[in-house]
């Protein structure tokens, strides 16, 4: 056996470490280390309330709007305050830009560019992979990044700025827009419209979003040849590579759910465990065993949770903790969404082959048409004029919890409030859940779990294939340590 220690990744937001335990050319086990400690819960303690929107957002530059929706709905239910249509629109819309933005950062520049490492430089489809995906100088950066920047603009119209807005808070939103600004909106849409149909999936979104199933998929796939479309592009390769056995899911799928508008959710709040579950939000507790945090015997609900470091910690190898929903590890993201959802083509996908790295990045860029063609219906729904916020009150003692679906997964914020001033707040991230460490009992999280038996190349230092697992999880480290 021998041992190997990969990273920091390169292309992830913060630093990344997988320790990993190789023999006869595959991963035997693998510990994921985050080795950052931040502290946002500690700085947050004795501030007034509304202090988490100034601050929670700066946890990350990536996925800051998550942050501040998160933060906003545990205000709001501190307040027991309600948003207005056009403040739930707004809000939706300005966070569906963020996570599309971050569906296409990621498979643009995080995860098609290891296809055009050297590795691969004697299969067939490797020229036109690294003419098309080589990080940044690939064609497919120069088509990407200008779309992505005039998407972008949505934020500037409805939220000022980005990353950090202020613009998001408990009773919905700070930014009234005009019918000129909404027209305009609706341009910048239909612009993005076209450069999903003609450059990532070479069919319109109501194509991609009505797949069922993993056959039909397949054929749509065959229609045209792969490097046709970026999306075909993908398939193809992972045809190549039979991704569908790289990385496989063991646990749950658990998603918060998404984008309310008049009370239902785009996205559902639920558990996927061969079937659809209700997930009961009081069963969430977060592990410590082997994270360098202080704790107490048991695992701690969040509204009871701690965040006090300890380095020392006899057998911790992570600031990340380890949370568990009654027990059991969860995998969140858009493939969990997906499940949740009951979108047939993502059932399928799993039914035949379980999650893994292939499923993962079908489902999310799945989720990017069919959010894209929400989009298009909450800007025609916005009705200028009308109120976009409500105010209330702070209560001096309440608690709240602001539940919410960042593109890596689900997210959530616990504040408590004594005399006026938070007493504690705890945050369980996206990447917490995927790339937690070992809990009590020594069961390994869903990216430990997920790299056992990954293959090995003789040689690597940097094996290609734990490249492709992690990424396809798309990490982000510096919300995982608050």
């Amino acid at each position: 056996m021998t041992r190997l220690v990969v990273g920091p990744f390169n292309r992830v937001e913060g630093d990344l470490e997988v320790k990993l335990e190789i023999g006869d050319g595959r991963v035997e086990k693998a510990h994921v280390v985050s080795p950052l400690y931040r502290g946002f819960e500690r700085i947050l303690l004795g501030k007034p309330p509304a202090d988490a929107l100034v601050y929670a957002p700066r946890i990350c530059g990536i996925c800051s709007v998550s942050q501040s929706v998160a933060a906003a709905k545990a205000l709001a239910q501190a307040q027991g305050l309600a948003m207005p249509p056009n403040g739930e629109l707004a809000v939706n819309l300005v966070h569906a830009t963020e996570n599309i933005a971050d569906h296409l950062t990621h498979f643009y520049l995080f995860f098609m560019p290891d296809f055009a490492r050297e590795t691969y430089s004697r299969e067939s489809w490797f020229a036109a992979a690294r003419e098309r995906f080589t990080a940044i100088k690939g064609t497919a950066a120069e088509d990407m990044l200008p779309a992505r920047a005039q998407f972008m603009h949505l934020m500037g119209l409805l939220a000022g700025k980005w990353p950090h807005t202020l613009s998001i808070q408990p009773g919905g939103s700070t930014r009234a827009v005009t019918n000129g600004e909404i027209a305009r909106m609706s341009a910048i849409l239909s612009a993005f419209r076209r450069f999903l149909e003609r450059t990532l999936y070479g069919d319109t979104l109501e194509r991609i979003a009505s797949l069922s199933s993993v056959a039909e998929l397949e054929g749509w796939a065959a229609e045209k040849a792969p490097e046709s479309s970026d999306f075909r592009h993908f398939l193809s390769i992972s045809r190549h590579l039979d991704l569908r056995r790289l990385g496989p899911s063991a646990g749950l799928f658990m998603s918060f759910g998404a984008y309310t508008v008049d009370g239902a959710t785009l996205f559902p709040r639920g558990v996927h465990d061969n079937g659809h579950l209700a997930l009961d939000i009081n069963a969430i507790a977060e592990d410590v065993s082997h994270a360098m945090y202080r704790s107490g015997a048991d695992a701690l609900k969040p509204f009871d949770g701690e965040t006090v470091p300890d380095i020392d910690r006899e057998g911790a190898y992570s600031w990340c903790k380890a949370p568990r929903l009654n027990g059991k590890i969860a995998e969140v993201g858009a493939l969990a969404r997906q499940l949740v959802s009951g979108h047939p083509l993502v059932l399928d996908l799993v039914s035949k082959d379980g999650g893994n790295v292939h499923a993962r990045v079908v489902a999310r860029l799945l989720e990017v048409a069919l959010v894209t063609m929400a989009m298009e219906g909450w800007v025609n729904a916005l009705r200028s004029g009308e109120r976009f916020i409500r105010h209330a009150d702070m209560p001096d003692s309440a608690e709240g919890a602001g539940l919410a679906e960042a593109a890596r997964g689900s997210l959530g914020h616990w504040i408590r409030i004594e005399g006026g001033r938070i007493a504690n707040y705890q945050i369980i991230a996206p990447t917490t859940w995927n790339f937690s460490p070992r809990d009590a009992d020594g069961t390994p999280g869903p990216l430990e779990q997920a790299l056992e038996g990954a293959p090995v190349r003789s040689g690597e230092t940097e094996p290609v294939a734990v490249q492709h697992i992690v990424r396809s999880f798309d990490p982000c480290l510096v919300c995982t340590v608050h």
